[in-house]
């Protein structure tokens, strides 16, 4: 079973949605759910934010956010997921910041140095750091990652929830 189709499954199963806001991966993201049949069932709807000016206007992040941390750090990352989430009306929002390649950004980070973020009833970062050039890999790592992070999410959220039985969450 594909990342994403243990994701979609979990996600179908409790009856939640996800949207994604992502940059770097360059819609590898929203692909990867969408391959899965019966993604409509879960998948909100996603968008590639590569620029600040599609971050606002796609996805209504804030001058505030923008200006609080800067593109391919964690804090990017889960306000860029909880972007998506708010501005989608999903349970669960994926967030995705980095440099594919085969140079870094402007900010010094090396190629193959993304930040993924979950937001939802659990909340999550990580950051990825492939240490290749190679782009179309790269852009296959970050997406990886962030489903990886989803699903870690999505069984933490479970576990809670289990050992909760009135509802309440850790995040």
């Amino acid at each position: 079973m594909t990342r994403a189709a243990s994701a979609g499954e979990l996600l179908r199963a409790r009856g939640e949605t996800v949207a994604v806001a992502e940059s770097s991966a360059g819609g590898l993201i929203c692909a990867a759910l969408l391959t899965v049949p019966g993604a409509s069932a879960y998948f909100r709807g996603g968008g590639v934010v590569y620029t600040g000016v599609s971050k606002q206007t796609l996805m209504g992040v804030s001058d505030e956010a923008m200006a609080e941390a800067r593109a391919a750090t964690e804090v990017h990352a889960l306000h860029l997921a909880r972007a998506a989430k708010a501005r989608l009306d999903a349970t669960w929002g994926i967030g995705e910041t980095g440099a594919a390649g085969p140079t870094g950004n402007r900010y010094g980070d090396p190629p193959g140095h993304a930040c993924v973020g979950v937001a939802g009833p659990v909340c999550r970062t990580a950051t990825v750091k492939t240490g290749d050039a190679d782009r179309a890999e790269n852009m296959a790592a970050f997406a990886a990652a962030a489903l990886d992070l989803l699903e870690a999410c999505l069984k933490a959220c479970a576990g809670a929830r289990s050992e909760n039985p009135e509802g309440s969450s850790r995040t």
